[in-house]
This record gives structure tokens, sequence and C-alpha cells, in this order.
């Protein structure tokens, strides 16, 4: 008997239009963004501490509003994923590191070394067919 290989099939998702929603939340971030800007300008001698607090505030404010749109649903779904994926990662211990790390070092001196006698040979060869080296 012959194993079939089974082929997956993606699931595509139809591509719909924004919503009535998504695009008033899109164009209420681009607007208070530019609103905050102008007023960052604008309010320029208050002090810096005041004002990253204030940009601190605005932007926890602004990530809320993105995340209630289609796209931030589902760049936050995208990003509960990728930290399920990461846990699954099997971190090497420290020896096999140091070991790793110390021969990349390592190589990578070589590769140097042998670049700069290969650069000091052509230097000289150059250096003696124009004539500048005796």
């Amino acid at each position: 008997m012959k194993a079939k290989n089974k082929i997956k099939e993606t699931k595509t998702k139809d591509i719909k239009p924004k919503s009535g929603k998504d695009k008033f939340v899109w164009l209420l971030v681009i607007i208070l963004l530019s609103a905050a800007i102008v007023a960052d300008f604008y309010y320029k001698e208050i002090a810096w501490p005041l004002r990253l607090a204030g940009w601190i505030v605005f932007a926890c404010v602004l990530i809320i509003l993105v995340f209630q749109t289609k796209q931030g649903k589902s760049f936050w779904k995208f990003a509960k994923e990728a930290r399920i994926e990461l846990r699954k990662v099997v971190w090497p211990d420290r020896p096999t590191t140091v070991r790793t790390t110390a021969l990349v070092i390592g190589l990578v001196v070589l590769t140097a070394l042998i670049m700069w006698g290969i650069d000091s040979i052509l230097l000289f060869i150059i250096g003696w067919l124009t004539g500048q080296r005796g």
C-alpha cells in the first residue's frame, strides 16, 4: 500500500473591506495623533518630563483604540500565538552557548587575520609594480 501524502489545505480568509467602525477608529487615531504632535509643538515650553508623561498616557489610549479594530485584534492574536511558540523553543545551556560564542569569535579573528594578510600582500605587490616600494 502506498502512503498518501496528506496536504493540508490552507484556509484562505475572504478579504473583506474594513467595517465602518474600523474606518472611524483609524480616522480617530490619525486625528488624535496629529493633534498630539501639534500640541507638543505648541506647548514646547512645558517641562519635558510632563510632556513625556502625557505622551505615555496618550500612547496607551491610542493602543487601546487600535486594539478595538479588526487589525488590532488580529495582531493581538498573532502576538499570543507567537508567545506560545516561543515557549516551545529549546534554549541551549550555558556551556554550549559559551563554546559556540568562543568558536564564532575565533573564526572572526581568524578570518580578519587572513584578510589582513591578503591585503598586505596585495599592497606590497601593487607598491612594487608601481615603483613606490623601492
